[in-house]
């Protein structure tokens, strides 16, 4: 039996207007998460690395102090209650697993406790860390 193929499919270039708020959310993005990495060597941990990209997923800041190494979820919202709920259980599963590749490939990683922290931006607010988040 031959297999027919299907046809494929086409890709219609995105709006302008959805490609202006595109820009405009990774720029935001990328401001709340220097924020967050000034914010966190204040706190006195140290930035090891900004939007590392693994298989299992991207970690927005990957930062350490004493023996723990934290991996970072920056989330910015309208408001500070909304930025603390925008973790969701599948998000936090690949921030694990995500870190636990990062850690695996780095041998001055691997004797560090690892610990998924959240900080959470609201506009006119003092940023939120949060230690040690958990799974809900």
């Amino acid at each position: 039996m031959k297999r027919l193929s299907r046809p494929a499919p086409v890709r219609r270039p995105k709006a302008a207007w959805r490609q202006a708020k595109g820009g405009a959310a990774f720029k935001s993005g990328h401001a709340a998460e220097w924020i967050a990495a000034f914010w966190l060597i204040l706190r006195g941990y140290r930035v090891l690395g900004f939007r590392l990209k693994s298989r299992a997923g991207e970690i927005d800041l990957l930062v350490c102090r004493g023996r723990v190494l934290a991996v970072v979820e920056v989330k910015r919202r309208a408001t500070m209650q909304a930025a603390l709920l925008a973790l969701k259980p599948v998000q936090y599963d690949r921030l694990v697993a995500a870190g636990e590749a990062i850690r695996r490939n780095r041998p001055g990683l691997q004797r560090l406790e690892l610990r998924i922290d959240m900080v959470a931006l609201a506009p006119w607010r003092v940023p939120r860390h949060l230690r040690g988040v958990e799974r809900r």
